[in-house]
């Protein structure tokens, strides 16, 4: 799998003007690749997952391409991905504990579904077994209604509804949200069981927890207002970050073993900007203890060394 994304930009149309919820963002991700994306609320992150799928019709495609195994996906038209969703590209989506029909027993549900893509239940019925058991859920959990699962339960089944039909890339956006602990990191290691098993060829997991992509992502990217300030492989960017605010993002993460009785955490002063008429230059800037004039104008998102890209200029 090969997915390769130029210059895209989205905008979300309101009675006040565009908002740029996507502006210029360029990246790719190779076969057998899990990225995390992190930032902020507001950065972008599930537009950006939401717009490789096209699965709000409230989004303008403004510009930009999105190239899967080689083919340029329709993106800015709802009707024409219908071709390409749950068997190219899907998504476990935000809230997904919600995402199941509560009137329907969870196997008639996933037969309406796999039948509404013209596929016979019978010839996946097999391999829908096989993925509860990898994802260590008993089989029964066909003949039950969503709300008799558990919220990590219900998280794990969607992700088996998602790929059932072997996406080459799975979206998978705050997978974790409202869950304990225990059950965020095996809904994390069950992901990263499909791609290990291929039954997807790449992943992209949103999240604003930079703890969550560090156990299972092979690379991180880091959003800001609706551009990409940073990428990296994951060790890279946790122990060597470039962009001011990756630097203070990782830093007001806790650290295990730490007593914070007499220093307290600090998050990063201030607000993003309001996208709706964003500043010209580094969008970070007004927040960024390190800005210089230079700032003023907006920097280029370039490779500093070996998969590692950056937008800052003092990075560079």
């Amino acid at each position: 799998m090969s997915l390769t994304v130029e210059n895209l930009e989205v905008h979300y149309q309101t009675t006040r003007g565009p908002v740029h919820a996507l502006d210029g963002v360029t990246f790719s991700l190779a076969d057998g690749e899990i990225m995390g994306l992190v930032g902020e609320s507001g950065s972008g992150k599930t537009t950006l997952g939401k717009s490789l799928i096209r699965m709000d019709g409230r989004m303008r495609h403004v510009g930009g391409t999105v190239t899967l195994d080689g083919v340029e996906l329709p993106i800015g038209d709802t009707v024409a991905m219908n071709k390409f969703r749950f068997s190219d590209v899907s998504i476990v989506p935000q809230y997904a504990m919600s995402a199941m029909n509560p009137t329907r027993k969870i196997g008639r549900m996933v037969r309406e579904l796999v039948e509404s893509r013209k596929i016979r239940f019978s010839t996946v019925r097999d391999e829908l077994n096989r993925r509860l058991d990898l994802v260590g859920l008993d089989r029964a959990v066909l003949d039950r209604y969503p709300i008799e699962l558990s919220g990590g339960m219900k998280q794990r089944m969607v992700m088996v509804i998602s790929t059932l039909l072997n996406p080459s890339l799975l979206i998978a956006d705050e997978v974790t949200s409202a869950l304990d602990v225990s059950t965020q990191r095996a809904v994390a290691l069950a992901l990263a069981s499909f791609r290990d098993h291929e039954l997807v060829r790449g992943m992209i997991v949103i999240t604003h927890d930079v703890s969550l992509v560090y156990q299972i992502a092979d690379s991180i990217t880091v959003m800001y207002a609706g551009r990409l300030a940073e990428t990296a492989p994951t060790d890279v960017m946790v122990s060597e970050p470039r962009h001011p605010y990756t630097q203070m993002l990782i830093s007001s993460l806790p650290e295990v073993g730490v007593r914070y009785s007499g220093k307290r955490l600090t998050g990063i002063a201030g607000s993003p900007p309001a996208l709706l008429n964003p500043p010209p230059g580094c969008r970070f800037r007004d927040r960024c203890p390190l800005a210089f004039d230079k700032c003023a104008e907006q920097p280029p998102f370039v490779e500093i060394a070996a998969n590692h890209k950056v937008a800052c200029w003092k990075a560079m």
